[in-house]
């Protein structure tokens, strides 16, 4: 099973759960966890019958919420010592916990996600204050405007950790029709695609080919417009 880490203070529920129907549209078996303080995945993802800890089905994705670290939900999913049988688990933190015990520094790929108020860049940063060794990063950015005086202020602020951001960078838009969607999708407890930004889609197939290094571009814009008609 392949870890994939999304990292930082910033909201990123939605986000993920986007991304891992891409995933599960290409054929992939996709586990999400939300390890963040606030779960915000037990107020928006449907349950039957939720409790402390526990994993539901969510349009063919499988969400933990509740757990601290992959052990947990190994002895919860039945497999013991066993390898959890998923393609890809999505690992959603938000604190320097977290990050140790889901053990993100051996990830396959980690993203930092953000925007740029000083909240989202600060205390997302304080995600990697423990970490020893020097974890990889590429930066997916919420912003109105990419402009270069925000990205070099978050890389001074990240000076002194154990950081090395990836050249390629990855922006979605603060569009305003964009959390209109996803405000109504939650409502509806469904994921639907059709109405959002091309830019927003673009940022998904951007993360989903970086994941699916040898998918090609055409098929994840395949399994998007597939999305877009089956809901």
């Amino acid at each position: 099973m392949r870890k994939i880490g999304f990292i930082g203070a910033y909201d990123k529920t939605d986000l993920i759960v986007y991304v891992a129907k891409i995933l599960t549209e290409l054929g992939q078996k996709v586990l999400v966890v939300d390890s963040t303080v606030n779960q915000k995945a037990r107020y928006i993802v449907p349950a039957i019958s939720p409790a402390v800890r526990y994993i539901t089905d969510f349009e063919d994705i499988d969400i933990a919420i509740g757990f601290h670290d992959m052990e947990e939900i190994e002895k919860y999913s039945g497999e013991g010592e066993q390898q959890l049988e998923y393609d890809i688990a999505l690992i959603d933190v938000d604190n320097s916990d977290g990050f140790k015990t889901f053990e993100l520094v051996y990830a396959e790929k980690n993203y930092f996600v953000t925007c740029f108020d000083n909240y989202s860049l600060k205390k997302g940063l304080e995600t990697l204050i423990e970490i020893k060794d020097t974890v990889s990063l590429t930066k997916i950015l919420f912003t109105e405007q990419a402009l270069k005086e925000d990205d070099d202020y978050l890389n001074f602020l990240s000076l002194g950790y154990k950081v090395i951001w990836n050249e390629f960078k990855i922006f979605f838009p603060m569009e305003n029709g964009d959390l209109s969607v996803i405000y109504e999708n939650q409502r509806l407890g469904k994921i639907k695609f059709k109405k959002l930004s091309v830019q927003y889609k673009d940022g998904l197939s951007y993360i989903v080919q970086e994941i699916l290094e040898k998918v090609s571009e055409a098929n994840v814009r395949k399994a998007i417009k597939t999305i877009e008609k089956n809901v």
